[in-house]
Formats: structure tokens, sequence, C-alpha cells
């Protein structure tokens, strides 16, 4: 690099800042960077520090180094930090085995971590050095001076890593024993308690104490317990924050233990609803899901979120679980004689999501669904000749594993292409349309027909697979449309899908039945000729 524009008094300067500089940076930077800064040209140091000096003079900074050296450490495609174990030296030039380095080429952030003798494997001293590229042109009437420095900062601090143990257990009760008082598994699972400690605590879904509530009550009498209950309605317009409030308000005038579990007894709001308030009281209180709807048994009571739609007062618009929670469980208990008591509309809103897990993952579920789907609808899971045994069982056996091979390994959701999302981008907003008269898996059903004819549009499938979806659907006797599901309503769940899945719609199309794949090119022309055959369909629609 030729320097013209340097006053000589400012090299000056700047080579006495030379040797300031090296001892001061000795205790902060590695012995590699250095050496890089010693190997330099002075005049290319003191050209370097001279901007450094008037970059600091500016910015008021004050613990700023200065280097040309940038470093090549690793990192993956996507410029993600990686991290690495090495033998470094501290400052005193002792070797530390068991340091970290992290480092991150969008940044240019290079982060040394030593573990603390007490915690050494939660909490790290730490080292971050950044370094940052600037280029600078200046142009006079005989030349044009172009000039790269590369500032280096330096800081230092703590980190603390911790990793939270999650384990539940995910249980199937004896059919119809639940709530049989010689079966102990219900009142076990609210904890090991004092000798005379004889109260406990439930949130019961306001449909099912209208029809187990006297056996609910019944059952913690005959074993010497009293139960104090506070009974919330479980529909969607209630799946509100006010929801949460009154839950709190009844463990508070309970007095709750901090270590206590409480049961939550309903359908899916309600466990959402429950399991939020699970996770503000008291910062955290275990609590036991027991779902008593298809749906819940295979969707709400499987994976650790929780939440409630919020009303926003800027947009005044409401969001679904637009507010929430991951918090898992203490345990859940399944009984699957609960679905009898539901009607068929249910049990089909039930099969929504049974569907969608097929059509992402199972070709074997899927064909028990072909095979024998009608008939679990209108026996509504009961014993019937209709259906042969065992085969109820295995269809929610086989989606409560899969739901848990899917979300088990990615509870967080820090992966965003998740097939179980299928069915779960445009059916968002349509189950928030004003007086829409729709379920959660209906909705899910008709997005996912929706994907369906996007597969075939973009030739994943055949119309030959969408014909036999589409019988399968009209077997369980979903709806496959909706007339709120409008080209404005689509476009605006692929928006929202970006906003919700961090920056790409990320919205998984079946490839075949069982498989899938997740695409985030889907254009307003696109759903604009899927929407057009949508309407050549012969349709069951939803209750709207």
């Amino acid at each position: 690099m030729t320097i013209k524009t340097m006053q000589k008094r400012s090299s000056e300067i700047a080579l006495n800042a030379i040797r300031e500089e090296s001892s001061n940076m000795a205790p902060m930077l590695p012995s590699s960077i250095l050496e890089a800064w010693s190997s330099l040209a002075p005049e290319v140091r003191a050209a370097l520090i001279a901007t450094e000096i008037s970059t600091v003079s500016t910015l008021g900074t004050t613990n700023t180094s200065v280097s040309s050296f940038t470093s090549s450490g690793a990192s993956d495609d996507s410029g993600e930090k990686s991290s690495n174990t090495s033998e470094e030296e501290d400052t005193n030039g002792n070797n530390n085995l068991n340091v970290l380095v992290e480092e991150c080429s969008e940044s240019g952030t290079k982060t040394i971590l030593r573990p603390l003798e007490r915690a050494p494997e939660n909490i790290f001293e730490i080292s971050k050095t950044t370094s940052r590229e600037t280029i600078a042109v200046q142009k006079t009437a005989s030349s044009t001076v172009t000039t790269k420095t590369t500032i280096m900062t330096t800081s230092k601090g703590w980190r603390n890593v911790f990793t939270l143990p999650i384990s539940y257990d995910v249980n199937m009760v004896p059919t119809g024993t639940l709530l049989d008082p010689t079966n102990m598994q219900l009142l076990d699972s609210t904890g090991v308690h004092p000798e005379g400690y004889n109260t406990r605590f439930a949130v019961i879904d306001e449909a099912v104490d209208a029809i187990y509530g006297d056996k609910i009550r019944a059952y913690f009498t005959e074993l010497g317990i009293e139960l104090s209950t506070i009974v919330i309605p479980g529909g969607e317009p209630d799946k509100r924050p006010a929801a949460v409030d009154t839950i709190l308000d009844a463990m508070c005038a309970y007095k709750l233990r901090r270590r206590e579990p409480f049961l939550a007894i309903g359908g899916g709001v309600v466990l959402d609803i429950a399991g939020m308030a699970a996770c503000l009281y008291r910062r955290g209180v275990p609590f036991v899901r027991v779902p008593t709807t298809l749906l819940a048994i295979v969707d709400a009571s499987v994976g650790v979120k929780n939440g409630v739609d919020y009303c926003c007062c800027v947009t005044d618009e409401t969001y679904k679980n637009r507010v929430g929670s991951f918090y898992a469980p203490s345990s859940c208990l399944l009984d699957t004689s609960f679905i009898t008591t539901q009607d068929m509309r249910n049990v089909s809103n039930g099969f929504g999501e049974i569907l969608k897990l097929a059509l992402v993952r199972s070709v074997d579920l899927f064909e028990l669904l072909e095979t024998h789907g009608r008939a679990l609808v209108e026996s509504r899971f009961a014993p019937s000749p209709t259906v042969p045994d065992g085969v109820a069982q295995r269809i929610i056996d086989l989606s409560i594993q899969i739901m848990l091979e899917e979300l088990g390994p990615n509870l967080w959701e820090y992966e965003l292409e998740r097939c179980v999302d299928y069915g779960h981008t445009f059916s968002k907003l349509l189950e928030m349309v004003p007086g829409v008269d729709i379920m959660h898996g209906e909705a899910v059903n008709i997005d996912g027909f929706f994907c369906c004819l996007l597969s075939y549009l973009r030739g994943f499938i055949s119309m030959d697979t969408v014909d036999r979806v589409f019988k399968c659907m009209q077997f369980l006797q979903l709806p496959t449309t909706s007339s709120h599901l409008t080209s404005q309503l689509a476009w605006q769940s692929c928006k929202d899908a970006v906003e919700h899945r961090h920056g790409a719609q990320r919205i998984p199309l079946i490839t075949e039945i069982g498989d899938s794949v997740c695409v985030s090119d889907i254009t307003p022309e696109e759903l604009d000729r899927a929407l057009e055959l949508l309407s050549q369909f012969d349709h069951i629609k939803s209750g709207e």
C-alpha cells in the first residue's frame, strides 16, 4: 500500500503508538495475532494505527485494539459460529487443556472460553475478539487513495451454560380405568406428599366437568383426598390471556406448593391454557396432562408447547398461539375411553391431526385410516364389530410415536423445517376469521388438502395420489375446503409463515404418501392455480 496523504508528524505519532500498543495488546491478544502484527512493515502499521487513533478519538472508544490480521477459523457454510476444544495459553503462559474456541465468520468474532474451577461444566470465563474491516476511498486531483482498515475489539466476561433436564412420560392407561379408585395412577401422578396432606388441585374443562365431574371428584373422595377445582370453558374463543389469569387466581387461593403437580383435564385448549399457567406460577410448577379428546390425545398432550391466542391492541387482530411457552408436563395420562363421549364431529376433528402425520410420515398409518377410518368415526372408538380388535389402539399408538419421534429431538424448534407443520400454514389464519365455525383439526385438513394440490401442481405427486387422499378425507368426514380460503388469505398466510418461521416460508408439501419436503418459494400465482383446482372437487364443507 502506498501512502501519499499522511503527514510526517502523523507517522511519528503512530510509530510511537506502536510501542505502547504492543505492550497493551500482549495480555489481550493471542501470540499468533501479535506475530502477524509484527510482520507488517512499520509504515503499514503506522497507517493503520493512525487511522484507528482518529476513529477512537471520534467514537470515544477506549478498549479498541488494531491489527491487519484477520483470523480464518473454522465455520460452517451458513456462517454460523463453530466451536472446538484446543490447547490455549492463559495470561500466565500456562496451558489450559479444556479451553473452548468459537469462531463466527459472519460477525468476525473469536471467543475463547476457559472453564472455572468450581463449576467447569457450566461457568466459563470468556474473552472475545471481534474483527471488523472498513474501506475508505479518498480522491484528489492527482490520485485515489484506498485505505483498508481492520479494527479489532476485545471484551471479557462470563458465560453460563445450562441444559434443562427435560423428561416426561406419556402413559397409556388401561381403557376406562383412569377414574376407577382401584387404579392409583391419577393420584400417584400428583406427587408424593407428607402424611396428612390430603388436598389436590385440578383445572377441568367445562364440557368434561359436565360429563365426568362427579366421577372425578368421587375418585379422590374415595381415596381420602379433597379436590379443589377450577372449571374453565374449552372453546377456541376462550383461549385468551384472561383464562390464564383465572387459573392463576385459583392457584393463589389454593396456595399451590412449589413442587406440587396439579391436574389439567380436558381438550387441547384447556391443556394449552393450563400449561401456560403452570409455566408462570412461581416461575414454574409441575402439571399433569389428562387429555379427553382424540385431538388432544395425539397432539396437545405429546409435546411441550403451551399458549393462548392474543388480540393485539395496535393492529386489532387476534393471532393464534401468539403468546406461549415451551414447558414440559411432569407426565401425561391417556385413557382412550374419553373419546367415546365425544360427538362424531369432534372425532373427525381429531383425525385431522392423525391424517396429517400419515401424509408426511407413514404409509402404514394412512392405509389404516383408508380402511378403518369411517368405521372408527361412526363408532367413536367404542368397541365395534366393524373394527378389528387392536386397530383403534394401533392408530393412536402410531400417531403418538410419530409425533414424539419428530418433536423429541427438536422440542424447542431450533430446526424450523418441520414436517409436522404440514397443515399449519393456511389453517392458522383460517381459524382466526371472525365468526368462523371451524375446529382445529378441520382447518388443518383443509390446509392439508390445499397443500396436496400445491404438490400436484409442482409435479411432486400424481392426480391419482390426490384423489386417494381426497377419498380418505371424505371417509373421515373431514372438510376439504372453506369459503374463507381466499387468494388474499392464502398469500397472507405465506407472509405470516415467513415471520413465524424466521425469514422463509418453510411450507411442508408431500412428495408421496409418507414423505415430504419443505419449500419456501410459493408465489401468489401458484396459490391462485391451486385455488382454481380446489374449486373443481366435490367437497364436504366445514360447519362454517
